[in-house]
């Protein structure tokens, strides 16, 4: 039945079919046959299902011929009867249907990795994809379906093989694991961007983990493409094997109010993949005839935890959108542990998280010690605590190869606010031999982050696969005695893409407002978020210290005196200081950075609820 892609894509969604593998497993095929050759040797059975489907009100059927090229067929002593296997499914589907449903031929992966991942070269996969595709076409098949790929390299081929074979409309339908990329770490966006320049006529999910998620992938397909036509058939929920069986869970309901959904978010073909029946095919039918008011609210999204830690890798974080919104942030700096025992800190981050901090800072090897790596720290505070980290990351040490593989392994772990720094250098610190260089500058650093991850490619230009949304800070020194010269290295970072900068402990409001003026006088207001580093003292011998030994560190005498003049009431001295200071720093700066002492994170609790107060 020659037809035209606009006769195809009607004005109103296409309802397909549902599974055909896991119907046949129902009546007893088991899993080790080949399921494809049941369309020589039990042809009723085959038949059967496709009426199932069209008389549940499918408008168009699949062939069953999802494993029928060379390399499946081969390990069954078929790989001989590739045409004569896929002809006999046209044949045996057209001859069972009225004339008015479309048939799909269906082609599925080969069943081999490809060539770096496997031995398959493409010329190999592209001739299996020709063979089976000619086969198809030339028996009658209204449609190409190539299907559940995981491998954009695989899928091309695929499509190449069609496009060449040509004098029909080509589906391609990847699926994804439950972290929302393919197997191989695609996006959908990715996929959704290659496919249009493969000229596929529709772009399609299946298979996947259900109707939730395969809602989000359309989403995303949509954003990334939005004058594609989209095809989605997903899985019956996730599999569980009872009895020595395979079953899904999603029911036939479920599925008609996601056939709605799918509909209102613009898919041209629906349908079912895995564990789906005829029995959800006739309720999606109904829910897709039935008259209704468009609606964006009548189904549940449901998400593993995995799942939506995972989507909001796609999103600005949390401290992005509070800083673009000019909330006043506060972050509190914490130390790794010596050793891998967490207990104390996740204790403590429970704490300040209760108090009200924003983000907590993960400080890297402070002062050259040695400590557990800060993005392990940041990614468990992020998933037992439930609170935004912002990683140290020093380029000292690190060459760039292992710049570059640190800061993928962080945006890996969900972890993307990054604060750039030069680092403590180790002669002062627990191994002072220890190797000391370093490849790029924290300006350098910053670019490399800004205009290279975050653009989807690596140091030397290279395809990264995605873009990374790292948000990215400074130090900048609010009390330098050459303030001219800060501004400049300041301007720098600025220039490079910096986000925010985050300055060391001051302890007189007045110095921040006097660099700020000097830089507004100079380039006119900053135009990036400053977060005050604020580090309450404990005692008198403490702030005589940092006053003295510690550079960049400048304590005002009447405000030593007050310590010395508290006695051992120093600590609630420092907070009550602490708390002042932060009082004035309100109107100056949009955000505070709090450096606890001595692990006492209860007393940089007080001070964040005088401030949320």
């Amino acid at each position: 039945m020659p037809i035209s892609f606009s006769d195809l894509l009607l004005s109103q969604p296409l309802l397909a079919d549902g599974a055909m593998g896991t119907m046949l497993h129902t009546r007893g095929i088991t899993f080790d046959r080949c399921f494809d050759e049941l369309n020589l040797s039990q042809p009723e059975a085959v038949a059967e299902i496709h009426r199932a489907y069209v008389d549940a009100g499918a408008q168009l059927v699949v062939t069953n011929t999802f494993g029928a090229n060379r390399y499946k067929l081969g390990p069954h002593g078929l790989g001989d009867r590739v045409a004569e296997v896929n002809a006999a499914a046209v044949t045996l589907a057209k001859d069972a249907l009225e004339t008015s449903i479309f048939v799909a031929g269906d082609v599925g992966p080969l069943g081999v990795h490809l060539a770096p991942f496997g031995r398959v070269k493409p010329d190999q996969a592209y001739a299996a994809f020709r063979e089976q595709i000619e086969a198809l076409v030339q028996a009658g098949a209204d449609l190409i379906l190539i299907e559940t790929m995981s491998d954009l390299q695989e899928t091309s081929e695929a499509v190449r093989a069609a496009k060449d074979i040509g004098g029909v409309p080509v589906i391609a339908s990847l699926t994804f694991t439950r972290d929302d990329r393919t197997l191989l770490g695609e996006s959908p966006a990715k996929v959704a961007a290659e496919l249009v320049k493969l000229g596929v006529d529709v772009i399609g999910v299946n298979c996947s983990s259900g109707p939730a998620q395969v809602l989000r992938i359309l989403n995303a397909y949509k954003r990334a493409a939005p004058e594609a036509k989209f095809w989605v058939k997903p899985n019956a929920g996730w599999p569980e094997q009872v009895g020595g069986r395979i079953m899904y869970s999603a029911t036939p309901d479920y599925f008609a109010e996601y056939a709605v959904a799918f509909a209102e978010a613009g898919a041209a073909i629906i349908g079912g993949c895995c564990g789906t029946t005829p029995g959800h095919i006739a309720a999606m039918r109904a829910a897709l005839d039935a008259p209704r008011e468009k609606t964006e609210h009548h189904y549940i999204v449901a998400t593993t935890e995995r799942e939506e830690r995972i989507s909001t890798l796609d999103r600005p974080t949390e401290l992005s959108e509070k800083l673009a919104a000019g909330k006043f942030v506060i972050g509190v700096e914490m130390d790794p542990p010596r050793g891998f025992s967490l207990h104390k800190l996740l204790a403590g981050a429970s704490l300040l998280a209760e108090a009200g901090a924003d983000v907590i800072n993960v400080a890297d090897s402070p002062m050259a010690r040695m400590r557990m790596s800060p993005w392990a720290v940041c990614h468990l505070l992020q998933h037992e605590v439930k609170i935004e980290t912002v990683l140290h990351f020093p380029t000292r040490g690190r060459n760039l190869l292992r710049v570059q593989g640190d800061l993928l392994a962080a945006h890996a772990l969900g972890v993307r606010n990054v604060f750039v720094v030069m680092g403590d250098p180790t002669a002062i610190g627990d191994y002072p031999n220890a190797m000391d260089n370093y490849d790029v500058v924290p300006s350098g650093l910053v670019k490399l982050i800004k205009r290279g991850f975050n653009a989807g490619v690596d140091h030397a230009g290279a395809d990264i696969g995605q873009p990374t949304l790292f948000l990215v800070g400074g130090a900048v020194n609010l009390c330098a005695p050459d303030v001219d010269k800060e501004i400049k290295t300041l301007r720098k970072k600025i220039e490079a893409g910096m986000d925010f900068a985050m300055s060391q402990p001051i302890y007189d409001a007045a110095v921040a407002r006097e660099f700020l003026e000097r830089y507004a006088a100079l380039h006119g207001p900053l135009s990036i978020p400053v977060l005050a580093g604020v580090m309450p003292l404990y005692n008198i011998r403490n702030a005589n210290f940092l006053h003295n030994e510690v550079p960049g560190v400048s304590i005002p005498e009447r405000l030593r005196q007050r310590m010395a003049d508290a006695g051992e009431s120093g600590p609630e001295e420092g907070v009550r200081l602490a708390q002042e200071l932060l009082a004035e720093l309100q109107d100056v700066v949009q955000g505070v950075y709090l450096i606890p002492q001595f692990g006492r994170y209860d007393l940089v609790a007080q001070i964040i609820d005088t401030v949320r107060a």
